[in-house]
């Protein structure tokens, strides 16, 4: 077991403007400017590995509320992701993916991050929609990861791209935890669980408290907890867990989509009787998604 020691506090904004030659920035964080450049080497061999394996990448853009000094929403924007973001994107993958393994091969109960197949129904009705569109999902009766990247490369420079992202998305199972390993649809990985997150996401001080009685059990010492957090779960705990930890995901990203959707109506009050353009992504029996 170690702790980690940071040497600098950075932030996403100053890492992309190093690795983009600020030599303002450059010379403020001299000793370790090599070390970023050979992160973000990293970061692209470990993209061209997910890229190779059929990994689908998502760019998603969420909104990102401005604020004035009286706490009324000023202005909404879109966050905009870039290398910075990406690289510890993928460091992160890279640390789950390990924990994920690590766990397994020692046949310990543990919670994995599971993205099961889409069924065939879903492919069925995305496809259906796609051919409104002239454009197809290959690989067959079972697409494969794969096909899917390769349907969103080829439509990233339609003006409706991101429209068709987000239907591809709604086509897709929602990922879960649980003690079965099913493997990541999304991911194409074998093995993945959530590790990098203990301070804010339960299953991953699970997969943390797994870890150190296993590291623990290596050294000699005998019993189900550690010193040190560590604690040795049963499958009927793992199997409660990663359903309560699922159900409760759910209910947060609700309550996430909630307060964002009340965030932008309440900015929109201001706006009535102005034109706007958008985009409709989806037609119900109860109006429309725009």
């Amino acid at each position: 077991e170690a702790v980690m020691s940071s040497h600098a506090r950075l932030t996403y904004t100053k890492v992309w403007h190093i690795l983009q030659g600020d030599q303002d920035l450059r010379e403020q964080y001299a000793p370790l400017v090599k070390h970023l450049e050979e992160l973000h080497n990293l970061y692209k061999v470990l993209d061209k590995a997910r890229e190779e394996r059929g990994g689908i990448s998502f760019e998603s853009e969420e909104a990102k509320f401005i604020f004035n000094a009286e706490r009324r929403i000023e202005r909404i924007e879109q966050t905009q992701r870039n290398d910075a973001h990406k690289l510890i994107e993928e460091c992160m993958i890279l640390a789950n993916i390990s924990a994920a393994r690590f766990v397994e091969k020692a046949k310990e109960p543990a919670l994995f991050r599971i993205h099961d197949k889409p069924s065939t129904e879903a492919i069925t009705s995305f496809r259906s929609v796609l051919a409104e569109l002239g454009l197809e999902l290959p690989g067959g009766n079972k697409p494969e990861p794969r096909d899917y990247a390769e349907l969103l490369e080829s439509v990233a420079d339609r003006p409706d791209a991101e429209m068709l992202q987000t239907m591809l998305l709604r086509s897709m199972k929602q990922a879960i935890y649980d003690p079965e390993n099913r493997g990541h649809f999304g991911l194409a990985l074998q093995s993945y669980a959530h590790f990098t997150s203990p301070i804010r996401r339960y299953p991953d001080l699970t997969l943390h408290r797994a870890i150190k009685y296993l590291l623990a059990k290596e050294q000699g010492h005998q019993g189900n907890t550690t010193e040190t957090g560590g604690y040795h779960y049963s499958m009927e705990e793992m199997l409660q867990l990663g359903q309560h930890c699922s159900m409760a995901e759910r209910r947060a990203d609700e309550a996430t989509r909630d307060v964002a959707d009340w965030l932008k109506c309440d900015f929109m009050l201001d706006q009535v009787g102005n034109v706007f353009k958008g985009v409709i992504s989806s037609v119900t029996g109860f109006g429309f998604f725009v």
